[in-house]
C-alpha cells in the first residue's frame, strides 16, 4: 500500500509540473494554428468548410493523452534515465532546427543532432572548462541519449498507429501545379499531436520515492538512488502530399513507412545502449532513415500518374462536402460522374445545366474506383442547396491553386498558400471547381 501511495503521490506530482511547463501548451497553440490555417484554406480555394477546427483540435488532445499514457506504461519497463534538462534540450535542438525546415521540428532530427553534438563534444574537454559552455556541456553528455532515441523510437510506432486510423481524415483537397504547368487535384495529409509522457527514472541524490522498482527494466539504469516521475511534454505529427493515391491509401502507405523507421530506430538506440561507441551510427540512424521516409514517399509519388484529373469519361471527384445530397447518396472521392439525369458531362457547365434539366430528381451515373458503373438517384427539395456538394478535379478555368508549402519557419510566417494563376483573376476563386 505503502508503495502504491508513493506511485500517485509521484505522479500527481509529475502531473502537476507538466501543467506548469510552458511546452504542452505550446504545442497545442501550435497545432490549433496549423488547423486553423488548413481550413482557412479549405475556405480559400472551395469557400466551404470541410472541417472544424475545434473538433480537430479536441481529436488530437485527446489521442494524445492515450498515446502518453501507453508510450509512459511501456518506458517503465525500458528503463530510461532522462531528466527535465533532456526536455530543454530536445525543445531547443527542436527550436533552432524549424528555422530552417518546418519538418525538423520532429523529435527525430532533435534527438539526432543531439546525441551527435554529445559524441563530437565528448571529445573535447569543454566540460572541464568552467563556465557557460562548460556547465551546457556537462548537461549534454548527462543525457541519456540511447534512452532518449528508444522514446522517440516508440513515439514514431505510436504516430503510425495515429496515421493508420486517423490520417485519411485529416486530408484537405487541392489544386496542385502538376507537370508543363497544368491542374491536377491532389490532397495534403497533415495531423499532429500534443503528447504528455509521465516517465519513471532513477532519481539523482537519493530523492527517489523508493529505492528500487517493483519490477525490473530492459535497460539497465541505476536505480540505487530510488525512482521519481518526470514530466516530457512532446509533440507528434505527419505531414504528406499526394498526387496520385486516395487519402486513405496514402495514410496506410505513411503509416508503413513510419513503422519501418520506428523499427530501424529501436534497433539502432539498442546497439548503442549496448555499446556506447556506436552512439553517432544510431544518431545518423535518426536522421538518416527519417530522410529516407520522406525520400521513399515522394519517389512513389513521382512514379505514379496523377488521380484527381478529368478525362473522356467524365469529371473526377476530388472531395465531397460533408452534409450534401453527394454525400447522402454515397459518392466517393476518387469517382468519375460520367452522366447526370441522362446526359454525359465532360465538363462542369455540362453538369450545372445537366441538374437544372431537373429539378426535382438527380440520376447519376458513376464510375467507381475499378471502371465500375454504378447508379445513384435522389430527390431534389425544394429549399435544399441548388449545388450537388461535389468538389471537381480542377479543369483549364481553374484561378488558384495551393503553392508549394514553406520550408523554413520564416516562410511560414510570411508565405501565401495559394497562388494566383493569372493576374487579371485576382479577385475570383477555384470555387467555381465544386458542383
Amino acid at each position: 500500500m505503502e508503495a502504491v501511495w508513493a506511485l500517485l503521490s509521484q505522479l500527481g506530482a509529475a502531473a502537476l509540473h507538466l501543467l506548469a511547463q510552458p511546452f504542452y501548451y505550446i504545442a497545442v497553440l501550435f497545432i490549433a494554428w496549423q488547423y486553423t490555417r488548413q481550413i482557412r484554406l479549405e475556405r480559400q480555394m472551395f469557400a466551404v468548410k470541410l472541417h472544424l477546427w475545434p473538433g480537430l483540435l479536441l481529436r488530437a488532445v485527446v489521442a494524445g493523452l492515450v498515446v502518453g499514457l501507453a508510450v509512459s506504461v511501456v518506458s517503465a519497463f525500458i528503463g530510461t534515465s532522462l531528466t527535465q534538462e533532456t526536455v530543454l534540450w530536445l525543445w531547443a535542438a527542436a527550436a533552432v532546427l524549424m528555422v530552417f525546415r518546418i519538418r525538423y521540428l520532429c523529435f527525430a532530427y532533435g534527438a539526432g543532432v543531439l546525441a551527435l553534438l554529445q559524441w563530437v563534444v565528448g571529445w573535447t574537454p569543454l566540460a572541464e572548462s568552467g563556465g557557460v559552455f562548460g556547465k551546457l556541456a556537462v548537461s549534454l553528455a548527462s543525457i541519456d541519449m540511447p534512452g532518449l532515441l528508444l522514446l522517440v523510437a516508440l513515439l514514431h510506432l505510436a504516430e503510425a498507429l495515429l496515421v493508420r486510423t486517423q490520417g485519411d481524415r485529416l486530408s484537405t483537397p487541392l489544386f496542385l501545379e502538376g507537370k508543363r504547368g497544368k491542374l491536377i487535384g491532389g490532397y495534403a495529409l497533415q495531423g499532429f499531436w500534443p503528447v504528455p509522457l509521465l516517465l519513471i527514472v532513477p532519481a539523482a541524490g537519493g530523492g527517489g520515492a523508493s529505492a528500487a522498482l517493483p519490477w525490473s527494466s530492459l535497460l539497465s539504469a541505476d536505480w540505487t538512488q530510488g525512482w521519481t516521475i518526470i514530466a516530457l511534454p512532446m509533440v507528434i505529427g505527419f505531414s504528406e502530399m499526394t498526387k496520385s493515391m486516395l487519402p486513405r491509401d496514402k495514410a496506410r502507405h505513411a503509416s508503413k513507412g513510419l513503422l519501418y523507421f520506428s523499427i530501424g530506430l529501436t534497433a539502432a538506440a539498442l546497439l548503442a545502449w549496448w555499446q556506447p561507441m556506436l552512439l553517432p551510427v544510431a544518431a545518423l540512424c535518426s536522421l538518416l532513415l527519417h530522410e529516407a521516409m520522406i525520400w521513399r514517399s515522394r519517389a512513389v509519388e513521382a512514379a505514379r500518374s496523377p488521380l484527381f484529373v478529368n478525362d473522356s469519361r467524365g469529371l473526377r471527384i476530388l472531395g465531397i462536402v460533408p452534409g450534401t445530397p453527394a454525400e447522402a447518396m454515397g459518392l466517393g472521392t476518387g469517382e468519375t460522374i460520367a452522366k447526370v439525369n441522362g446526359v454525359r458531362v465532360r465538363t462542369k457547365e455540362d453538369l450545372h445545366a445537366a441538374l437544372a434539366s431537373n429539378p426535382a430528381m438527380c440520376k447519376l451515373e458513376v464510375l467507381n474506383l475499378s471502371g465500375e458503373i454504378k447508379f445513384a438517384q435522389r430527390a431534389r427539395y425544394a429549399g435544399e442547396h441548388h449545388q450537388l456538394g461535389v468538389i471537381l478535379a480542377p479543369d483549364d478555368q481553374a484561378n488558384y491553386y495551393a503553392a508549394e508549402g514553406p520550408a523554413s519557419l520564416l516562410d511560414l510566417l510570411r508565405s501565401s498558400r495559394t497562388t494566383s494563376r493569372w493576374t487579371d483573376a485576382a479577385g475570383e476563386t477555384a470555387a467555381d471547381e465544386r458542383a
